[in-house]
């Protein structure tokens, strides 16, 4: 079986750590950038069953641009160690240790550089350098694991998250970090299996919680190639790990640390991802206020589809206005990565007063990773970027600048064999105006095999300057820049 993911040269894994420094740029840095670009994707260690892999659960790597005085000081890749990866890079095992791949976001928090995965992996502390410090529970203020896509409110400084997990079954968690790095709230909220809840949304009043019908499953889990005697205890252990059979609640504390440790992973590492499409699962969005709890939440039904991100929401008077990124079906036929219809660019207004929502398309455009400039977080927004990905012999990848005002696109095209990942806002100025800044992304070239870490003008898309790297960088997920303190 062949499996893009792995084969393609704009996923396949690179083999090398890279320390380079003085990187040569075509252009000009702007000065005002003082800072890392830091971007984590999937870059498996060791050779895989391309029929067991999924793109989501490939072993994380970092890579990071230094950037000051109109220079480009280093380039770092590093796969973020545990015991396993220690072992097959041929190194001792590290204090701190952790278990799980955290492989989807990296960002900085109250002085700490964070390693992001999802469902019910805690995050991985990593220096200045890139190196592996070890796990990080928020000085021992939150346990059972976090969120690839926490959201920092930026009038307060705190880090929202709503985190899931199949052993947790029907809840989700609601936490709020605050800017020291401790946990000052945490709510549980009940939803309606257990769906894989990649994201959410948050406005000046309120969380909003993706119910949506890619839930766990344990044909994904327990797959036929398990053995035969294994297989229906596996089955049954998963079955009562979410709640389809009852057992008491200390057996199911422990098969849940089991089957998180060992179901969902095959013993490579790098497994299929125990999630699919399920027809019979409600679609819906809960609605909770900040300060609230579970018996807040209201819920509103919406077509059946799937979000992995949306772009930003906020509030306007007895509605929620979500503008997000949308598939009409996920991991329904194609289990190794999203490879199933292409996504669209909607909005979603929720009414409060009548219980219902509006879902209008924006642009139908296969599109992702959607970014804002995210001062404004939760408040109404102009701008959104996005990233246009045509796939095939001929990419065609631009990046998408959508005036949600005036209902206008513009768009950059990184031209043929070019493959560009997600692009983050960085704006020129803590007074900037919302699409005075620059936005910076990876782009790789198939021509020369490597890649470049390209910035634009984010008022005009016009390219500002290119900065080299030594080797390519592999389709991956998230990144932000992280300013100097």
């Amino acid at each position: 079986m062949q499996n893009r993911f792995l084969e393609d040269d704009s996923f396949a894994p690179v083999r090398l750590e890279y320390t380079a420094e003085d990187l040569a740029v075509t252009g000009n840095i702007p000065h005002h950038l003082d800072g890392r670009y830091l971007r984590n994707g999937p870059n498996p260690v060791s050779e895989l069953d391309p029929a067991a892999y999924h793109w989501f659960t490939g072993d994380a790597m970092v890579h990071g641009v230094r950037i000051r005085d109109g220079r480009a000081e280093w380039y770092r890749n590093r796969w973020i160690r545990n015991s396993r990866i220690a072992e097959l890079l041929g190194e001792a095992a590290r204090p701190g240790g952790h278990r799980g791949t955290p492989n989807t976001n990296v960002l900085t928090h109250a002085g700490r550089t964070l390693a992001l995965v999802e469902g019910g992996t805690m995050p991985v502390e990593l220096d200045e350098e890139l190196d592996t410090i070890g796990s990080c529970d928020f000085d021992g203020t939150v346990a059972g694991g976090y969120t690839a896509h926490p959201k920092l409110d930026p009038a307060t400084g705190e880090l929202h998250a709503v985190s899931y997990s199949f052993v947790r079954g029907n809840r989700v968690r609601y936490t709020v970090i605050g800017a020291d790095g401790r946990a000052r709230r945490s709510v549980e909220v009940e939803v309606t299996g257990s769906p894989m809840m990649h994201d959410f949304s948050l406005t000046e009043k309120y969380v909003v919680f993706y119910d949506l019908p890619v839930t766990f499953d344990i044909r994904q889990a327990v797959p036929a190639s398990v053995p035969l005697r294994m297989r229906l205890p596996a089955r049954l252990m998963l079955s009562a790990l979410i709640g389809n059979i009852r057992v008491p609640s200390p057996i199911r504390a422990r098969i849940g640390r089991r089957m998180q440790n060992r179901v969902s992973k095959h013993p490579g590492g790098n497994g299929m991802l125990p999630y699919r499409w399920n027809r019979r699962y409600p679609a819906r969005v809960g609605v909770m206020p900040r300060e609230g709890g579970n018996s807040d939440v209201r819920w509103f039904d919406v077509e059946p589809c799937y979000v992995f991100h949306p772009l930003n929401a906020y509030d306007d008077g007895d509605t929620v206005v979500l503008d997000l990124v949308r598939y009409r079906k996920m991991f329904d036929t194609v289990f190794t990565g999203p490879d199933e219809d292409p996504a669209t660019l909607d909005r979603w207004i929720v009414d409060l007063t009548s219980g219902r929502v509006r879902e209008e398309r924006l642009d139908d455009r296969p599109q992702e990773f959607p970014r804002i400039d995210e001062r404004l977080t939760g408040r109404r927004h102009r701008f959104g970027y996005t990233l246009q990905m045509n796939e095939g012999d001929h990419p065609d990848h631009q990046l998408l600048k959508q005036d949600l005002v005036n209902r206008t696109t513009s768009t950059h095209a990184f031209g043929p064999g070019k493959y560009a990942s997600e692009f983050v806002f960085v704006p020129n100025s803590t007074d900037a105006v919302e699409d005075e800044g620059v936005l910076m992304g990876f782009v790789y070239d198939q021509a020369t095999g490597n890649s470049d870490l390209r910035l634009l003008d984010a008022g005009t898309l016009e390219p500002m300057a290119a900065i080299h790297l030594p080797d390519r960088v592999p389709a991956g997920f998230h990144g932000n820049w992280n300013p100097s303190a």
